[in-house]
């Protein structure tokens, strides 16, 4: 069963801003600029830490400067570190319906009718809402909708979710129609 993690991922660098060491900064933060303002974050390892103000923002990415990182060599040197917090420094969870993405990892899904389907391995969000990697007990992992449709139950208390997956997404079951079928 997953449970809530020590640290959460609140944040990536995405590549540096200007050539005076300001950085892109990709926030999963509720609000985006609460990623400041819980104490320094840190790399995956727990070994870097990083003391972040915001400047602006360019697009959906915010613009920060990082201490200690003064020009554009040092900024993509961080490109693509994720950016951690201690659980405790962010806010309690307060609705049932709410949860950290973090604690979504190892779930174990089942399908409506009760059978087990697989464990969450990631989340992933392209821009067009978010999609759970589900790694079934065989066979390569499955891209799923997080939808409520598709995800009618999430039990992080309990370590499970249970999926709808739509027609042909599991089974291979090809009530959707297929392409080129007349």
């Amino acid at each position: 069963m997953a449970g809530p993690r020590a640290r959460v991922c609140v944040g990536a660098i995405t590549g540096p801003h200007g050539v005076r060491g300001a950085v892109k900064l990709k926030s999963f933060m509720a609000a985006p600029e609460n990623i400041v303002g819980h104490g320094p974050v840190s790399d995956e390892s727990g070994r870097r830490r990083f003391t972040l103000s915001l400047t602006g923002a360019a697009g959906d990415r915010l613009i920060a400067r990082i201490d200690g990182v003064v020009d554009r060599a040092a900024a993509e040197a961080l490109k693509g570190t994720q950016l951690f917090l201690p659980r405790e420094a962010l806010p309690a969870i307060e609705g049932e319906d709410e949860y950290y993405v973090e604690d979504l990892m190892g779930l174990q899904t089942e399908l409506r009718d009760g059978s087990a389907y697989g464990e969450i391995v990631a989340v992933h969000d392209f821009g067009a809402g978010q999609v759970l990697e589900i790694a079934p007990a065989s066979g390569p992992t499955v891209m799923f909708p997080f939808t409520a449709q598709a995800v009618p139950l999430v039990d992080v208390a309990a370590g499970r979710m249970v999926v709808d997956p739509p027609p042909g997404l599991v089974d291979g079951d090809a009530e959707a129609g297929e392409i080129g079928e007349e």
